[in-house]
């Protein structure tokens, strides 16, 4: 079965980290411009620090780099199946590695005096949270469905042998091919 809402979600943080990456290169905005996405506002000219190079590129790789793992996340969704032994891993390691640069956001976002970045940070971490949440319920949910499918089968299969090997002995039949009765 099919992880709906995990492939779903999967894209979704995707895309959100590869926009936030691509507003933070453009030169022409920069960090403020991906700040202002996330629904914090800044003037350019009293951070002007924030257009710098050495700000701008290690946060755009970390933005790429989640948005990539998010996107992996999505493929391994496709591809494996929710009972395949490291089928969390790949979603865990996109969403603490989401939080991770989120978090550095925030810290560098306080170190520089940027006012109102906490309360859109921790929307954000919410959201992710939540995501996760749901995302690990969908799984374990579709797991259990697979596992309750599995007893059934094996349950009616049960009980298949037994009624064949009741009629057997009943018509004197012991072996599969009829010979060897009474």
């Amino acid at each position: 079965m099919r992880h709906v809402l995990t492939s779903f979600l999967s894209v979704h943080w995707a895309i959100v980290f590869a926009l936030l990456a691509v507003i933070c290169i453009d030169g022409n905005r920069g960090v403020t411009a991906a700040l202002g996405v996330l629904g914090v506002t800044v003037e350019s000219a009293q951070f002007a620090n924030l257009e710098n190079i050495v700000v701008v590129a290690p946060l755009a790789i970390a933005l790429l780099v989640v948005a990539v793992l998010f996107f992996w996340a999505f493929v391994d969704t496709l591809i494996n199946d929710a009972s395949s032994p490291g089928a969390d891993s790949v979603v865990r390691i996109a969403f603490i590695s989401a939080s991770g640069v989120m978090s550095m956001i925030l810290i560098g976002g306080a170190a520089q005096g940027i006012n109102g970045l906490f309360m859109v940070v921790a929307v954000q971490l919410a959201a992710l949270l939540v995501s996760y949440v749901a995302m690990l319920a969908e799984r374990r949910s579709v797991a259990a469905l697979d596992e309750e499918d599995f007893h059934a089968t094996a349950h009616s299969m049960a009980k298949a042998a037994a009624h064949n090997s009741l009629l057997s002995m009943i018509s004197g039949r012991t072996g599969p091919n009829g010979k060897g009765g009474r």
